[in-house]
């Protein structure tokens, strides 16, 4: 649910230790989520007994990327879920996502035409071989996506970035005629760039500016089990350099960021090779794309590295991470704390990539990868969906996941999972313009990134991975405090920079 308004209006700097206030004393809030049953909650005693303490130092001075926002998805399935609940609780979920007493989403990403979490196929240009699209309509969204997020921009205050990416061209444009697979034909290369110019013109009017596109979802293909479109490293790039490119600025469109890629990031390397192989080639892309499904647990920083020194002035955004093969547990906190999650690969993966597909709890993969995609140059991520149901849909395909927020839109209920607080601990207190900043961590059980916030707070994200509660101290500067984290448990510390260099 939502945060509890107080802590929105709160002014008090609460201290992070029970000693005296003294000259080197550091303060700030601090946030903890936890499998004993903290949500967010805002803490105010740290008990300070003797043992051993881990100790975590913030180094301001060393900068890296600026974020771009944290988020997730506007799907069909999402939208028409909303369509379903009571006014009140579809209000209070996107408040909960967007508004200023939750989780203030920065970041989205909704589909061009059909997805597998759609009701079923449709393009915006149904009429074969309209190569001017004079039929072109976004007239399936009207009902579903476009009022989800025109509600979501209503309750926003600070707005929020709205990344598009198409599963798959019309059939039609297609070599196999086909939703699903198949390649784009060169003779259509220029109506699919056109595609993107009239879907950007046309939420526009709808009032709803497109910030970024990618090229296509998942390149390489899905096994050919829901929409898909096939793109080598290079056929994407010929596509982006002489066509998407090109008519985005022929159309006044040039501000729209173009990713490429948009897959998981084992391949990354080769892409990004092909991507910036020279000027011209890189000259229309503003970034890469990439997701998290080829390990539960393994954030593959090589490659994330590698990306980030191909292009060190692009994005690098995660685009798409879900909980995926499970049906969501209704009203069992637990569950998203306990080691019994599996995902497609434990039963489906090559022997030799098995090892990268462990069961696993959902709130560590979220906390870890977020974190590990941060301290790896990655500077925006998005969820998958923001709201399925109990079976994990709709979904015309029945690929079942999970989202941070369950519905039951027959009893118009819902569930806030501990999914939707752990994204909350980055979206809510890392905004948009922020700066990564550097760490020492002295505890290899304590999984740490910090960014520094264009107001000049310090948001330091802390997880701990074991079953014990631990005891660290945290300095910035000459300033220090000792404070505790439970076991299991993720905590945000926000350190008022104005009021902390004027104590």
């Amino acid at each position: 649910m939502l945060f509890p308004k107080h802590l929105h209006l709160l002014s008090l700097i609460v201290m992070l230790s029970a000693c005296n206030r003294t000259e080197n004393q550091l303060t700030a809030e601090v946030f903890e989520t936890s499998a004993s049953g903290n949500k967010l909650r805002l803490l105010t005693e740290f008990p300070d007994e003797d043992g051993e303490t881990a100790s975590l130092v913030l180094l301001p001075q060393e900068k890296f990327q600026t974020i771009t926002g944290f988020g997730g998805s506007f799907t069909q399935a999402s939208a028409s879920l909303l369509n379903r609940m009571g006014k009140e609780n579809r209000h209070k979920i996107l408040e909960a996502y967007f508004g200023e007493t939750g989780a203030r989403y920065s970041l989205t990403r909704t589909h061009i035409n059909s997805c597998d979490f759609s009701s079923g196929h449709y393009a915006y240009a149904p009429v074969e071989g309209d190569k001017t699209l004079e039929n072109f309509s976004i007239a399936e969204d009207m009902d579903d996506i476009v009022p989800m997020i025109r509600e979501a921009m209503a309750v926003s205050k600070a707005g929020f970035r709205i990344i598009s990416s198409p599963w798959t061209a019309p059939p039609w444009m297609k070599d196999n005629n086909s939703w699903i697979g198949g390649k784009l034909l060169p003779e259509y290369y220029d109506a699919w760039a056109l595609y993107f110019s009239k879907y950007i013109a046309a939420y526009k009017a709808e009032g709803i500016d497109i910030w970024g596109l990618t090229v296509e979802n998942e390149p390489l293909g899905n096994g050919n089990n829901w929409e898909s479109m096939h793109f080598t490293p290079e056929e994407m790039t010929l596509f982006v350099q002489n066509h998407l490119g090109p008519k985005l600025e022929a159309d006044g469109m040039g501000y729209v960021k173009i990713l490429g890629y948009d897959q998981n990031r084992e391949h990354l390397q080769q892409w990004v090779d092909v991507m910036y192989r020279d000027e011209a080639a890189a000259r229309y892309y503003d970034g890469v794309a990439v997701h998290w499904y080829a390990s539960t647990w393994e954030v593959f920083p090589e490659a994330l590295q590698y990306a980030h020194r191909k292009a060190p002035g692009k994005h690098l955004i995660q685009t798409e991470a879900c909980v995926d093969a499970e049906v969501p547990k209704w009203q069992d906190d637990q569950w998203y704390w306990s080691e019994e999650a599996t995902d497609w690969g434990w039963d489906w993966a090559p022997e030799e990539e098995k090892h990268l597909h462990p069961k696993y709890a959902p709130v560590n993969r979220y906390a870890a990868d977020i974190i590990g995609c941060l301290n790896n140059r990655v500077d925006g991520w998005i969820d998958w969906n923001m709201v399925l149901d109990k079976q994990g849909g709709p979904n015309w395909f029945k690929n079942w996941c999970v989202a941070p927020v369950i519905v039951d839109p027959d009893q118009d209920e819902v569930y806030f999972t501990p999914l939707y607080y752990t994204l909350s601990h980055f979206s809510r207190f890392i905004r948009p313009g922020a700066v990564r900043i550097g760490f020492e961590n002295g505890d290899d059980q304590l999984l740490v990134t910090a960014a520094k916030n264009p107001d000049g707070s310090i948001a330091a994200v802390v997880f701990n991975t074991g079953e014990k509660q631990k005891r660290f101290s945290l300095s910035l500067g000459e300033k220090t405090s000792r404070l505790s984290i439970s076991g299991k448990a993720l905590q945000t510390i926000l350190i008022n920079q104005r009021i902390t260099n004027n104590e």
